[in-house]
């Protein structure tokens, strides 16, 4: 419209806070999520094992309400530390696999398709960016790690009372922290590998090498050298350790929990600066 008419009028309405305008990213990137039905299955699928879990802790607490209370005196099994530390294990692994479909898609077509500089010359900083793209995993993992996990705990603490609550307050911290180690970790590698691998098959592929051929490489390392550092370079192995931490649990640990802290900071450092490395407003080829 020509200024000339005295026509134009600038923006009037509300803006955005600040604090949330990375969420603008998530908000229009998890529109593409669930196009895929297999994608879609297999997340619903990943609320049957924390359906059984739930059912089980019922009747777990209620053996006589089944009939079979004249088979034991106690409960069929404990609610504790150990069954929580198996219910992350298998939780995880599902949130591995829908990582493996979701992460290598949210920022290597960006860079494919030369949009950064797009996004960048908004009010949008490279940090809000990463934590846009970030929150499109942290979301959804969240979904399928720490929140039916409280809800399996919730649970059994309506059936066991405060006094079972409050003396294992420590395993509803070690869910939430424990599956937030995880998802952090697993989310940074994801973004780290879409944003130096374009093509995103074989970024999806490199993400189950990173994880599996690290853990080979790592007893390799072990077994030829004597000692148990090469575990620094395998990331399922250390969160597998400060989730012993967490969980209270009596198993042999293949390395000091400090140690295992170093190595899962030093990797999301590491993760963090090759990410921070491509997300750039201009990029220069020569």
């Amino acid at each position: 419209m020509a200024v000339y008419k005295r026509t134009y009028r600038g923006y009037s309405g509300g803006y955005t806070p600040d604090w949330s305008r990375f969420l603008v990213l998530f908000r229009y990137s998890r529109r593409n999520l669930f196009k895929s039905k297999f994608l879609t299955a297999f997340f619903v699928l990943c609320f049957f094992f924390p359906l059984l879990c739930i059912l089980g802790v019922y009747a777990n607490d209620h053996l006589s309400a089944f009939g079979f209370s004249g088979l034991r005196d106690g409960p069929f099994f404990k609610i504790n530390g150990n069954f929580f530390l198996i219910f992350l294990s298998a939780q995880s692994s599902l949130a591995f696999i829908l990582t493996a479909f979701i992460g290598p898609g949210l920022v290597s077509p960006d860079l494919a398709n030369g949009a950064l500089t797009l996004y960048l010359c908004r009010p949008l900083s490279r940090i809000e960016y990463v934590l846009g793209k970030l929150s499109v995993l942290a979301i959804v993992l969240s979904w399928v790690t720490w929140i039916p996990g409280l809800a399996v705990f919730v649970v059994e603490a309506s059936l066991a009372g405060w006094t079972w609550t409050l003396n294992n307050l420590w395993i509803a911290t070690g869910i939430v922290l424990g599956s937030w180690i995880w998802i952090l970790s697993i989310s940074l590698l994801a973004l780290a590998l879409s944003a130096w691998v374009k093509w995103r098959i074989a970024a999806g592929a490199l993400l189950l090498a990173v994880l599996f051929l690290g853990a080979g490489f790592a007893q390799a390392v072990n077994h030829t050298l004597q000692t148990t550092q090469g575990y620094l370079i395998d990331v399922s192995k250390l969160i597998n350790i400060v989730w012993q931490d967490l969980f209270h649990d009596s198993g042999d640990r293949a390395m000091p929990v400090g140690e295992a802290w170093f190595g899962l900071l030093a990797f999301a450092a590491i993760c963090l600066y090759l990410l921070m490395k491509k997300i750039r407003a201009n990029e220069v080829v020569r």
